[in-house]
């Protein structure tokens, strides 16, 4: 399928959270340090479109220099944001540890309980991406070490997208998870962008029609996946590289356990720095989900939920909602037939969800 090209990001908003939160430490935050830490500055790093970050510099108890990162949120959003973003860190450290920064504490200011924060230790990064093949070997070893604790689909705490909840629901199956996952996207893009007759035609078109004929067979015919832990939102805003080790290293994470190829639709906005040579890297690390001829199409419907999530986040800009029409007018006409027209020309028995 044809990649529509996409515009310019169009983020223009000033940052909400007030920057004197990180003009001191909170006392809380302190005490997350570790123990015999010496403050010896904290200065802002780094940039956010709905937070303040910040490098709290420290001197250890054996006198060696040590820097941690500081994330400030705000409100019940916010809170909501740091817990989701530590625990979803925790679950990626425990699983690579090479691959993230090591998540310390999230918490409630002492000086404002509407003020709060996720703390890390702090890697000194490159503006460089990732290299290729590297960065894909160790996101695969992710992806291979870290199944669902339980067998299903979802994750043990609320994780949001940007400042949106994601569906995060234990679920058995991948196609409703996917298909529930999807449809609340759908909702939220609705409520910040308005009720247009003929997306919603084409969201139910998706969801009737393109959701189970790309996922059933996945789970189908003998086929089958294990739920994996994936980051979420990898981007390239999200990933860099180690000063340190050259090694890749990714952050703000967003986690759930999903199929690990959903892993992959950041990668196909053409806005995006990590392309297709990021894809291609991948699965010479980790085997394509069969039915294999369906990967691209799989990742171009990941994609529409990644978009329209995209869509949400800008309230009265309609670009990503266009790019996303286009989208559902290719899948919903090439895959008008559904799941039971693939399975009945393939001579596979008709299951159901």
């Amino acid at each position: 399928m044809a990649i529509t090209v996409d515009p310019e990001p169009v983020w223009d908003q000033p940052t909400d959270v007030s920057e004197k939160w990180i003009e001191t430490i909170d006392e809380t935050v302190a005490a997350k340090l570790p123990k015999g830490s010496q403050i010896k500055g904290i200065f802002p790093h780094g940039a956010s479109y709905w937070t303040r970050t910040a490098e709290i510099q420290t001197q250890q108890a054996d006198g060696t220099p040590q820097s941690f990162f500081l994330k400030v949120t705000q409100n019940d959003v916010g809170k909501a944001m740091v817990s989701g973003e530590y625990e979803s860190m925790k679950a990626l450290y425990s699983a690579l540890p090479a691959l993230t920064p090591e998540p310390i504490a999230w918490g409630t200011f002492a000086q404002d309980d509407n003020i709060h924060f996720f703390l890390c230790e702090f890697v000194d990064m490159t503006d460089d991406l990732p290299e290729v093949d590297t960065s894909m070997k160790m996101l695969a070893e992710l992806h291979a070490k870290s199944t669902s604790p339980n067998g299903q689909y979802g994750f043990h705490v609320p994780t949001l997208q940007a400042t949106v909840p994601q569906f995060t629901e234990w679920t058995g199956s991948w196609e409703e998870f996917f298909t529930k996952s999807i449809k609340l996207v759908f909702e939220n893009e609705e409520r910040s962008q308005g009720a247009d007759k003929e997306v919603q035609h084409l969201c139910q078109e998706t969801l009737s029609k393109v959701v189970p004929r790309l996922l059933r067979p996945l789970e189908t015919g003998g086929r089958h996946i294990e739920p994996r832990l994936i980051h979420g939102d990898l981007w390239d805003g999200n990933t860099s590289t180690d000063v340190a080790t050259d090694l890749p290293v990714i952050y703000d994470a967003t986690c759930i356990y999903a199929h690990n190829e959903l892993e992959l639709a950041p990668f196909r906005p053409v806005r995006h720095r990590m392309g297709k040579e990021y894809v291609k890297a991948y699965f010479r690390h980790f085997p394509i989900s069969p039915p294999e001829e369906d990967q691209d199409d799989r990742n171009v419907l990941y994609c529409l939920r990644f978009d329209m999530n995209c869509s949400t986040f800008y309230p009265g800009n309609l670009r990503y909602r266009k790019i996303c029409v286009d989208v559902m007018k290719k899948l919903t006409e090439k895959y008008a037939d559904g799941y039971e027209g693939w399975a009945k020309a393939r001579g596979e028995e008709i299951m159901s969800r």
